[in-house]
């Protein structure tokens, strides 16, 4: 397992949950709730900052047939803008299959009504999504999910223009 703090983003329409695991990549934890719209990348490359990340897991929703919606579209282009911008660290996307519904189940278990779940679902679903990453880390021995290329790049860091000379 590879050392370093990894930080979950759950991509709403309107609010972008954040979660951070420990330096060991054995727990998630809630971070904070960003909202969604200007300033949201300013604030997420702040929160990796402030825990010196070394890589970002996006959350990529998905339908359970495996096909990608219209918030997977969403998510893929927020994952880019983000990777843009806090190059050079890695972002990665990660199937996020139920993970909001996996973290609405856990709230009203543990007794949080369903008006005052708004304002924290969202890190929850950032919880649920980095904790599978990285036991699917643990178990596989590979990074989760797949790299998130910045637009205009590809494999191997060449720019689509070409190799640099």
């Amino acid at each position: 397992m590879r050392r370093g703090v990894r930080l979950g983003v759950d991509v709403g329409s309107v609010r972008v949950g954040v979660a951070r695991s420990d330096p060991s990549g054995l727990l998630a934890t809630p971070v904070e709730t960003v909202r969604r719209g200007k300033g949201d990348l300013d604030r997420i490359a702040a929160i990796a900052g402030e825990h010196e990340a070394m890589e970002i897991v996006v959350g990529l929703p998905t339908s359970l047939s495996g096909r990608e919606s219209h918030a997977a579209a969403a998510a893929r282009e927020f994952a880019g803008r983000l990777a843009v911008r806090l190059a050079p660290t890695p972002v990665r996307l990660y199937d996020e299959r139920l993970t909001t519904v996996t973290a609405q189940q856990g709230l009203r278990a543990s007794g949080v009504k369903a008006k005052n779940q708004r304002g924290v679902v969202d890190q929850a679903a950032a919880v649920v999504l980095l904790q599978a990453a990285l036991d699917a880390e643990r178990a596989s021995g590979a990074p989760p999910g797949r790299p998130v290329e910045p637009p205009g790049q590809r494999p191997g860091g060449e720019s689509s223009a070409g190799p640099a000379r």
